[in-house]
Protein backbone atom coordinates (compact mmCIF):
# COMPACT_ATOMS: atom_id res chain seq x y z
CA UNK A 1 0.00 0.00 0.00
CA UNK A 2 0.88 3.58 -0.21
CA UNK A 3 -0.18 6.48 2.05
CA UNK A 4 -1.50 9.67 1.40
CA UNK A 5 2.02 11.73 1.13
CA UNK A 6 3.31 8.62 -1.05
CA UNK A 7 4.63 8.76 -4.20
CA UNK A 8 6.20 6.43 -6.62
CA UNK A 9 8.20 6.74 -10.18
CA UNK A 10 9.32 3.88 -12.49
CA UNK A 11 11.63 4.54 -14.93
CA UNK A 12 11.84 2.82 -18.69
CA UNK A 13 10.58 2.49 -22.24
CA UNK A 14 7.95 -0.48 -21.46
CA UNK A 15 4.73 1.31 -20.06
CA UNK A 16 2.70 -1.80 -19.72
CA UNK A 17 5.34 -3.57 -17.76
CA UNK A 18 6.42 -0.55 -15.76
CA UNK A 19 2.63 0.18 -14.54
CA UNK A 20 2.58 -3.05 -13.55
CA UNK A 21 5.27 -3.42 -11.37
CA UNK A 22 4.11 -0.46 -9.88
CA UNK A 23 0.99 -1.56 -8.95
CA UNK A 24 2.51 -4.85 -7.74
CA UNK A 25 3.86 -2.14 -4.92
CA UNK A 26 1.37 0.22 -4.31
CA UNK A 27 -1.53 -2.91 -4.18
CA UNK A 28 -4.68 -1.56 -5.07
CA UNK A 29 -7.29 -4.02 -4.26
CA UNK A 30 -6.26 -4.05 -0.94
CA UNK A 31 -8.71 -1.31 -0.36
CA UNK A 32 -11.09 -2.17 -3.81
CA UNK A 33 -14.51 -4.59 -2.95
CA UNK A 34 -14.72 -7.13 -5.06
CA UNK A 35 -18.19 -5.80 -6.72
CA UNK A 36 -16.67 -2.06 -7.19
CA UNK A 37 -17.04 -0.10 -9.86
CA UNK A 38 -13.71 0.84 -11.30
CA UNK A 39 -13.31 3.91 -13.21
CA UNK A 40 -10.35 4.41 -15.25
CA UNK A 41 -10.04 8.34 -16.82
CA UNK A 42 -7.35 8.81 -19.01
CA UNK A 43 -6.21 12.21 -21.01
CA UNK A 44 -7.91 11.86 -23.97
CA UNK A 45 -8.32 15.76 -24.98
CA UNK A 46 -7.84 15.26 -28.14
CA UNK A 47 -8.03 12.73 -31.13
CA UNK A 48 -4.25 12.07 -31.56
CA UNK A 49 -1.99 9.27 -30.51
CA UNK A 50 0.21 9.36 -27.18
CA UNK A 51 3.03 9.58 -29.38
CA UNK A 52 2.62 13.38 -30.20
CA UNK A 53 2.30 14.26 -26.36
CA UNK A 54 -0.84 15.13 -25.40
CA UNK A 55 -2.90 11.47 -24.66
CA UNK A 56 -2.71 8.92 -22.58
CA UNK A 57 -0.55 6.28 -23.33
CA UNK A 58 -2.87 3.03 -24.36
CA UNK A 59 -0.46 0.36 -23.05
CA UNK A 60 -0.45 2.19 -19.30
CA UNK A 61 -4.43 1.52 -19.37
CA UNK A 62 -3.60 -2.07 -20.80
CA UNK A 63 -1.71 -2.40 -17.67
CA UNK A 64 -3.80 -1.65 -15.38
CA UNK A 65 -6.91 -3.20 -16.73
CA UNK A 66 -4.65 -6.46 -16.64
CA UNK A 67 -3.14 -5.97 -13.28
CA UNK A 68 -6.74 -5.30 -11.63
CA UNK A 69 -8.47 -8.70 -13.17
CA UNK A 70 -5.83 -10.82 -12.24
CA UNK A 71 -6.79 -9.71 -8.62
CA UNK A 72 -10.53 -10.06 -9.65
CA UNK A 73 -11.95 -7.22 -10.08
CA UNK A 74 -13.59 -7.21 -13.29
CA UNK A 75 -16.03 -3.96 -13.22
CA UNK A 76 -13.83 -1.71 -15.28
CA UNK A 77 -14.94 1.17 -17.16
CA UNK A 78 -12.87 3.83 -19.58
CA UNK A 79 -14.50 7.12 -19.12
CA UNK A 80 -13.82 10.34 -20.92
CA UNK A 81 -14.74 13.47 -22.50
CA UNK A 82 -12.50 15.30 -24.65
CA UNK A 83 -12.11 18.90 -25.28
CA UNK A 84 -14.77 21.31 -27.16
CA UNK A 85 -14.35 20.68 -30.61
CA UNK A 86 -13.26 17.24 -30.52
CA UNK A 87 -15.57 14.05 -30.28
CA UNK A 88 -14.81 11.79 -27.18
CA UNK A 89 -15.61 9.14 -29.88
CA UNK A 90 -12.73 10.20 -32.61
CA UNK A 91 -10.21 9.96 -29.57
CA UNK A 92 -11.29 6.73 -28.43
CA UNK A 93 -10.49 5.17 -31.80
CA UNK A 94 -7.29 7.39 -32.67
CA UNK A 95 -5.73 6.90 -29.56
CA UNK A 96 -6.04 3.24 -29.21
CA UNK A 97 -9.02 2.82 -26.55
CA UNK A 98 -11.72 1.28 -29.30
CA UNK A 99 -8.76 -1.88 -29.50
CA UNK A 100 -8.25 -1.95 -25.51
CA UNK A 101 -11.91 -2.07 -24.83
CA UNK A 102 -12.68 -5.05 -26.97
CA UNK A 103 -9.84 -7.14 -26.12
CA UNK A 104 -10.52 -6.90 -22.48
CA UNK A 105 -14.36 -6.26 -22.47
CA UNK A 106 -14.00 -3.25 -20.64
CA UNK A 107 -16.85 -0.69 -21.29
CA UNK A 108 -15.99 3.25 -23.03
CA UNK A 109 -18.02 5.98 -21.71
CA UNK A 110 -17.97 9.21 -23.88
CA UNK A 111 -18.38 11.53 -21.07
CA UNK A 112 -19.90 14.30 -23.55
CA UNK A 113 -23.02 12.06 -24.10
CA UNK A 114 -23.54 11.78 -20.51
CA UNK A 115 -26.08 13.45 -17.91
CA UNK A 116 -24.93 16.04 -15.42
CA UNK A 117 -26.17 17.15 -11.41
CA UNK A 118 -24.98 20.75 -10.59
CA UNK A 119 -22.92 20.30 -7.08
CA UNK A 120 -22.12 23.80 -5.04
CA UNK A 121 -18.90 24.08 -3.33
CA UNK A 122 -18.16 27.27 -1.35
CA UNK A 123 -20.25 29.35 -3.55
CA UNK A 124 -19.70 27.67 -6.83
CA UNK A 125 -21.43 25.47 -8.66
CA UNK A 126 -20.37 22.94 -11.06
CA UNK A 127 -21.87 20.32 -13.00
CA UNK A 128 -20.36 17.19 -13.45
CA UNK A 129 -21.05 14.17 -15.20
CA UNK A 130 -23.43 11.42 -13.61
CA UNK A 131 -20.83 8.40 -14.17
CA UNK A 132 -17.88 10.54 -12.58
CA UNK A 133 -19.52 10.37 -9.84
CA UNK A 134 -21.24 6.87 -10.15
CA UNK A 135 -17.72 5.07 -10.16
CA UNK A 136 -16.38 3.29 -6.33
CA UNK A 137 -12.91 3.81 -7.08
CA UNK A 138 -11.90 6.06 -9.84
CA UNK A 139 -7.78 6.18 -11.45
CA UNK A 140 -6.83 8.72 -13.06
CA UNK A 141 -4.45 8.68 -15.43
CA UNK A 142 -3.02 12.62 -16.86
CA UNK A 143 -0.30 13.00 -19.24
CA UNK A 144 2.23 15.16 -17.65
CA UNK A 145 2.65 17.86 -20.14
CA UNK A 146 2.86 21.99 -20.15
CA UNK A 147 -0.18 23.89 -20.44
CA UNK A 148 -0.55 26.79 -22.71
CA UNK A 149 -2.79 28.93 -20.26
CA UNK A 150 -1.96 27.05 -16.57
CA UNK A 151 1.48 26.39 -17.22
CA UNK A 152 1.11 22.50 -16.46
CA UNK A 153 -1.79 19.88 -16.89
CA UNK A 154 -1.54 16.77 -14.63
CA UNK A 155 -3.55 15.45 -11.82
CA UNK A 156 -5.90 18.17 -10.59
CA UNK A 157 -6.71 19.83 -14.07
CA UNK A 158 -7.39 16.03 -15.83
CA UNK A 159 -11.07 16.20 -14.16
CA UNK A 160 -12.05 18.47 -15.91
CA UNK A 161 -12.62 15.82 -18.68
CA UNK A 162 -15.58 14.77 -16.36
CA UNK A 163 -17.49 18.04 -17.15
CA UNK A 164 -20.31 18.65 -19.69
CA UNK A 165 -18.59 20.98 -22.95
CA UNK A 166 -20.74 23.84 -21.62
CA UNK A 167 -18.86 23.76 -18.53
CA UNK A 168 -15.98 23.52 -19.92
CA UNK A 169 -16.39 27.11 -21.98
CA UNK A 170 -17.58 28.57 -18.77
CA UNK A 171 -14.41 27.48 -16.52
CA UNK A 172 -12.21 29.16 -19.20
CA UNK A 173 -14.41 32.68 -18.54
CA UNK A 174 -13.71 31.88 -14.54
CA UNK A 175 -10.15 32.19 -15.09
CA UNK A 176 -9.55 27.76 -14.92
CA UNK A 177 -7.66 27.86 -11.54
CA UNK A 178 -10.69 28.33 -9.36
CA UNK A 179 -13.04 25.94 -10.67
CA UNK A 180 -10.49 23.65 -11.74
CA UNK A 181 -9.92 23.67 -7.63
CA UNK A 182 -13.34 23.59 -6.41
CA UNK A 183 -14.10 20.33 -8.98
CA UNK A 184 -11.08 18.39 -6.84
CA UNK A 185 -13.36 19.14 -3.68
CA UNK A 186 -16.82 17.12 -5.49
CA UNK A 187 -15.00 14.29 -7.72
CA UNK A 188 -12.53 11.98 -5.14
CA UNK A 189 -9.48 10.35 -7.30
CA UNK A 190 -8.60 7.18 -5.14
CA UNK A 191 -5.61 6.46 -7.43
CA UNK A 192 -3.18 9.04 -10.13
CA UNK A 193 -0.90 7.30 -12.01
CA UNK A 194 0.84 10.30 -14.03
CA UNK A 195 2.00 9.12 -17.61
CA UNK A 196 5.28 10.62 -17.46
CA UNK A 197 6.65 8.93 -20.99
CA UNK A 198 6.23 11.91 -23.30
CA UNK A 199 4.41 14.80 -22.58
CA UNK A 200 3.99 18.08 -24.61
CA UNK A 201 6.78 21.01 -23.75
CA UNK A 202 4.28 23.24 -23.26
CA UNK A 203 1.18 22.68 -25.33
CA UNK A 204 -1.52 20.51 -24.02
CA UNK A 205 -2.66 19.95 -28.04
CA UNK A 206 0.79 17.79 -28.15
CA UNK A 207 3.05 18.63 -31.09
CA UNK A 208 6.72 18.81 -28.98
CA UNK A 209 6.90 15.93 -26.91
CA UNK A 210 9.84 15.35 -24.71
CA UNK A 211 10.59 11.65 -23.70
CA UNK A 212 10.94 11.20 -19.93
CA UNK A 213 10.31 7.47 -19.54
CA UNK A 214 8.64 7.71 -16.51
CA UNK A 215 5.48 6.60 -14.54
CA UNK A 216 4.48 8.58 -11.05
CA UNK A 217 1.89 6.74 -8.72
CA UNK A 218 0.29 8.59 -5.69
CA UNK A 219 -3.05 8.93 -4.15
CA UNK A 220 -3.13 12.66 -3.03
CA UNK A 221 -3.78 14.75 -6.53
CA UNK A 222 -2.05 18.18 -4.70
CA UNK A 223 1.15 16.22 -4.06
CA UNK A 224 1.57 14.35 -7.61
CA UNK A 225 0.94 18.16 -9.40
CA UNK A 226 3.15 19.96 -6.60
CA UNK A 227 5.72 17.36 -7.35
CA UNK A 228 4.97 17.17 -11.59
CA UNK A 229 5.35 20.93 -11.48
CA UNK A 230 8.96 20.62 -10.47
CA UNK A 231 9.60 18.19 -13.06
CA UNK A 232 9.34 20.24 -15.78
CA UNK A 233 10.54 23.83 -14.65
CA UNK A 234 7.91 25.44 -12.34
CA UNK A 235 7.24 26.78 -8.55
CA UNK A 236 3.91 25.59 -7.17
CA UNK A 237 3.08 28.98 -6.86
CA UNK A 238 3.30 29.33 -10.38
CA UNK A 239 0.16 26.70 -10.80
CA UNK A 240 -2.29 28.85 -8.66
CA UNK A 241 -5.32 25.79 -8.79
CA UNK A 242 -2.89 23.82 -7.11
CA UNK A 243 -2.26 26.24 -4.00
CA UNK A 244 -6.15 26.45 -4.20
CA UNK A 245 -7.07 23.09 -4.39
CA UNK A 246 -4.75 22.93 -1.20
CA UNK A 247 -6.62 25.05 1.25
CA UNK A 248 -9.49 23.41 0.44
CA UNK A 249 -8.21 20.79 1.97
CA UNK A 250 -7.97 18.49 -1.28
CA UNK A 251 -4.43 17.69 -0.78
CA UNK A 252 -0.94 18.78 0.36
CA UNK A 253 1.59 20.76 -1.26
CA UNK A 254 4.06 19.87 1.54
CA UNK A 255 6.93 17.88 -0.69
CA UNK A 256 9.23 18.15 2.12
CA UNK A 257 7.64 15.53 3.98
CA UNK A 258 6.78 13.40 0.88
CA UNK A 259 7.92 9.74 1.24
CA UNK A 260 8.95 9.78 -2.47
CA UNK A 261 10.56 6.51 -3.41
CA UNK A 262 12.02 5.57 -7.09
CA UNK A 263 11.91 2.04 -7.59
CA UNK A 264 14.96 1.88 -9.91
CA UNK A 265 16.75 4.25 -12.26
CA UNK A 266 16.49 5.05 -15.89
CA UNK A 267 19.07 3.67 -17.97
CA UNK A 268 16.72 4.14 -21.26
CA UNK A 269 17.95 5.98 -23.99
CA UNK A 270 15.17 7.94 -26.18
CA UNK A 271 13.02 6.48 -29.44
CA UNK A 272 11.18 9.88 -30.36
CA UNK A 273 12.35 11.72 -32.80
CA UNK A 274 12.86 15.36 -31.96
CA UNK A 275 10.81 17.97 -33.08
CA UNK A 276 12.20 20.82 -34.35
CA UNK A 277 11.68 22.96 -30.83
CA UNK A 278 13.57 20.44 -28.85
CA UNK A 279 16.20 20.44 -31.70
CA UNK A 280 17.15 24.10 -31.10
CA UNK A 281 16.73 23.74 -27.26
CA UNK A 282 19.33 20.51 -28.15
CA UNK A 283 21.61 23.01 -29.23
CA UNK A 284 22.82 24.30 -26.15
CA UNK A 285 23.38 20.47 -24.94
CA UNK A 286 26.46 18.86 -25.30
CA UNK A 287 25.02 14.75 -24.54
CA UNK A 288 27.05 11.50 -24.46
CA UNK A 289 25.14 8.50 -23.58
CA UNK A 290 22.43 10.36 -21.30
CA UNK A 291 19.19 8.77 -20.12
CA UNK A 292 16.00 9.83 -21.26
CA UNK A 293 14.54 11.15 -17.99
CA UNK A 294 17.54 13.25 -17.22
CA UNK A 295 17.81 14.99 -20.82
CA UNK A 296 14.18 15.64 -20.86
CA UNK A 297 14.18 17.49 -17.80
CA UNK A 298 17.17 19.61 -19.00
CA UNK A 299 15.04 20.10 -22.75
CA UNK A 300 11.98 21.37 -20.31
CA UNK A 301 14.35 23.92 -18.26
CA UNK A 302 15.93 25.23 -21.18
CA UNK A 303 12.04 25.80 -22.01
CA UNK A 304 11.18 27.96 -19.06
CA UNK A 305 14.52 29.46 -19.26
CA UNK A 306 13.88 31.09 -22.52
CA UNK A 307 10.43 31.69 -21.16
CA UNK A 308 12.17 34.16 -18.82
CA UNK A 309 14.22 35.68 -21.57
CA UNK A 310 17.37 34.15 -20.47
CA UNK A 311 18.44 31.33 -22.75
CA UNK A 312 19.98 33.62 -25.09
CA UNK A 313 22.91 34.18 -21.66
CA UNK A 314 24.00 31.11 -21.88
CA UNK A 315 27.33 31.22 -23.50
CA UNK A 316 28.46 27.52 -22.88
CA UNK A 317 27.44 23.89 -23.45
CA UNK A 318 25.48 22.00 -20.66
CA UNK A 319 27.07 18.61 -20.59
CA UNK A 320 24.88 15.77 -19.89
CA UNK A 321 25.40 11.81 -20.04
CA UNK A 322 26.90 8.79 -18.02
CA UNK A 323 30.23 8.92 -20.24
CA UNK A 324 30.98 11.69 -18.47
CA UNK A 325 31.50 9.74 -15.54
CA UNK A 326 34.48 10.71 -13.00
CA UNK A 327 35.66 12.94 -15.55
CA UNK A 328 36.90 16.39 -14.70
CA UNK A 329 35.57 19.00 -16.90
CA UNK A 330 36.04 23.05 -16.55
CA UNK A 331 31.92 23.61 -17.93
CA UNK A 332 28.20 22.84 -16.40
CA UNK A 333 27.63 19.44 -16.03
CA UNK A 334 24.03 18.04 -15.68
CA UNK A 335 23.13 15.25 -13.20
CA UNK A 336 24.96 12.98 -11.02
CA UNK A 337 27.29 11.52 -13.92
CA UNK A 338 28.60 14.87 -14.32
CA UNK A 339 29.09 15.48 -10.13
CA UNK A 340 33.12 16.07 -11.23
CA UNK A 341 32.49 19.09 -13.32
CA UNK A 342 33.50 22.16 -11.87
CA UNK A 343 29.97 23.35 -11.96
CA UNK A 344 27.23 20.88 -11.71
CA UNK A 345 23.41 20.24 -10.45
CA UNK A 346 23.11 17.18 -9.01
CA UNK A 347 20.33 14.71 -9.30
CA UNK A 348 19.94 11.55 -10.63
CA UNK A 349 17.68 12.63 -13.01
CA UNK A 350 17.83 16.42 -11.69
CA UNK A 351 14.02 18.23 -11.61
CA UNK A 352 14.00 21.06 -13.89
CA UNK A 353 13.20 23.22 -11.76
CA UNK A 354 16.26 22.33 -10.06
CA UNK A 355 17.85 22.69 -13.48
CA UNK A 356 16.21 26.30 -13.43
CA UNK A 357 17.39 27.46 -10.20
CA UNK A 358 21.06 26.29 -10.71
CA UNK A 359 21.01 27.98 -14.58
CA UNK A 360 19.58 31.34 -13.40
CA UNK A 361 22.07 31.91 -10.66
CA UNK A 362 24.72 31.39 -13.63
CA UNK A 363 23.09 33.84 -16.32
CA UNK A 364 22.52 36.29 -13.65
Amino acid sequence: MIGENGIRIIYGDNPKQMVMKLLEVIKPEDEIEKNALIGIKPNLVVAQPSRFGATTTPEIVEGIIEYLKSKELNHIVIMEGSWVGDRTSAAFKACGYENLSKKYNVPLIDLQKDKSVEYEVDGLKVNVCDYAMKVDYLINIPVLKGHCQTNITCALKNMKGCIPDSEKRRFHTLGLHKPIAYLNKIIKQNLVIVDGMNGDLNFEEGGNPVQMNRIIAGKDPVLIDSYSAHLIGFDIDEIPYITIAESMGVGSTDLVNAEIVELNKDNGSRKLMPTRRVQQLSRHIAEDCACSACYGSLIYALERLDEKGLLYKLNSKLYIGQNYKNKKYKGIGIGSCTSEFDKNIKGCPPKARDIVEFLEDLCE
